[in-house]
């Protein structure tokens, strides 16, 4: 059986996508940074049982005690390169939109705090480059750039098909 890490409850004081608590994590060669309340559980990797016709970034389906949580993979949905899995490759489950889903990424870093002065917003770019609909801003931890993932916003898009619309 695969290891489980539980999260502490905590009290991120901020939690509408500014200051707050954030779970960092790595996707390829970039830091990224989720709310800390959104996040359920960290696991490691396991295979997921396929469903067929699924978008190519979901990678299928795990039994969690007995909730059946579909399993994404966020380096194919954000098109960052090659795919390998490997042993520090973790699921972090979230509860978003009142749904478990569980989302692949290289790997967990840590739970920072970051004040406000530390969350620049983000910048600006023609629509036609990339979507920036889904980054809350750009954290700054120890030196180095943190995306600012808005988990929820992504998780009930409508290009996820995960969660129906009318929830949010």
């Amino acid at each position: 059986m695969k290891e489980t890490t539980r999260l502490p409850e905590s009290d991120p004081r901020g939690h509408d996508g500014q200051a707050g608590e954030f779970l960092t994590f790595r996707l390829g060669a970039e830091n990224y940074g989720i709310e800390i309340l959104k996040v359920q559980e960290i696991r490691g990797y396991e295979r997921p049982t396929a469903i067929a016709s699924a978008p190519v970034f979901i990678k299928g389906v795990i039994n969690l005690r007995g909730v059946i949580v579909p399993i994404l993979d966020l380096r194919i949905k954000f098109q960052l390169g090659e795919v390998n899995y490997d042993e520090f490759t973790v699921v972090i489950i979230l509860n978003v939109a009142g749904r478990m889903v569980g989302v692949v990424v290289d790997s967990v870093s840590d739970v920072v705090a970051l004040a406000p002065d530390a969350i620049r917003p983000t910048p600006e770019f023609a629509s036609s480059v990339f979507d920036i609909r889904y980054i809350t801003g750009l954290g700054t931890v120890d030196g180095q750039m943190l995306i600012l993932l808005d988990i929820e916003r992504l998780i009930t898009s409508a290009d996820m098909a995960l969660v129906d619309e009318a929830v949010h």
